[in-house]
């Protein structure tokens, strides 16, 4: 396995062979557009991209992420789901990325990168402990690792992971959704 940065190809270690055909959990998770989503509730096509953590000018990475499969690559993926977003809403599919980052630092980059979707806060983990979704640890912190679940209402018809190269996940989703 090549381990240079952003080259590193993730495996299918079976951490999501159970997503498929799940419900969504009773939870409200907090936007970045100051609105509580009960995922509970959803109706119609919706996408969650979950990803480890997006990077800030401000704030230096962690020391190593360049050589931890799978984690770099967060800011081109939600950039592609902003790309694809014209194409998302004309198929009537809400977009949602999630992290474990609070809300207030998810923000600075919904801005930045004038991202058109919510961005949701799993900060205490309750999505991801419900869903069992496989995470890794960085200087204390956990995170995600990158996952995207297609959802009718609330179950899940769809599992991508593990998601490489990152760039491309929008586009993959907007293919699989056009062939249902």
């Amino acid at each position: 396995m090549n381990k240079n940065n952003n080259t590193a190809t993730p495996i299918d270690d079976g951490k999501c062979d159970h997503l498929l055909n799940m419900q969504l959990p009773k939870l409200s998770l907090v936007s970045t557009n100051n609105t509580n989503i009960d995922l509970s509730k959803l109706k119609g096509l919706s996408v969650f991209y979950f990803y480890p953590r997006m990077g800030r000018p401000d704030v230096e990475l962690p020391s190593g992420w360049g050589d931890i499969v799978g984690a770099s690559g967060c800011t081109p993926q939600s950039c592609s789901f902003k790309d694809y977003h014209k194409e998302f809403d004309e198929l009537d599919v809400t977009v949602y990325g999630v992290s474990t980052q609070s809300s207030d630092y998810q923000k600075e980059a919904v801005d930045r990168l004038s991202l058109p979707f919510a961005v949701l806060s799993d900060e205490n983990l309750k999505l991801s402990e419900a869903l069992n979704l496989p995470t890794f640890e960085v200087e204390g912190v956990v995170l995600n690792k990158r996952v995207t679940l297609i959802c009718q209402d609330t179950k899940i018809i769809k599992v991508f992971y593990p998601v490489f190269p990152p760039k491309e996940n929008a586009a993959d989703v907007i293919s699989y959704i056009k062939k249902i």
